[in-house]
């Protein structure tokens, strides 16, 4: 791991963009969970990442969610398995699967007009529901 992560085959992200630390693990580990740092705290420059361009920079922070510090890293922790290979092995790939969406830009919406027979299905289904409605009120003095 000497260039850092491999995104896709030639991409790979640097490794100064890249912290991690072993914490102690709140998942499964027995007694041992008490006595090892298992969990991996992996924080990645997203707001300065060189992999990304500024759109996709923006798509990683709306994917990313509340795992963004405020200074513009990414945040994510692994403690799901027992060792801290296996904790790294399952942050990277958490790392790499956000990155690779991030990459792709979302295919843009074609606007579309309603078909007549949806405009007259929705027109039918208002005038069922206004009657149902109509149904419950109170009769009138010349009903």
């Amino acid at each position: 791991m000497s260039a850092g992560i491999e995104i896709a085959p030639g991409l790979w992200i640097p490794e100064n963009e890249l912290e991690f630390h072993f914490i102690r693990s709140p998942g499964p580990g027995g007694q041992n969970v008490n006595k090892v740092a298992s969990a991996l705290q992996l924080r990645f420059a997203a707001a300065t990442t060189t992999v990304l361009d500024a759109p996709g920079r923006q798509r990683l922070a709306g994917l990313a969610g509340r795992r963004l510090a405020q200074d513009g890293w990414l945040v994510l922790t692994a403690h799901r398995l027992r060792t801290q290979e296996g904790n790294r092995r399952d942050a990277f790939e958490r790392l790499t699967e956000l990155i690779r969406q991030a990459r792709t830009a979302p295919k843009p919406r074609k606007a579309t007009r309603p078909t007549r027979g949806s405009q007259l299905r929705r027109v039918e289904g208002k005038k069922q529901r206004q009657g149902v409605k109509r149904l419950r009120t109170r009769p009138g003095v010349d009903d």
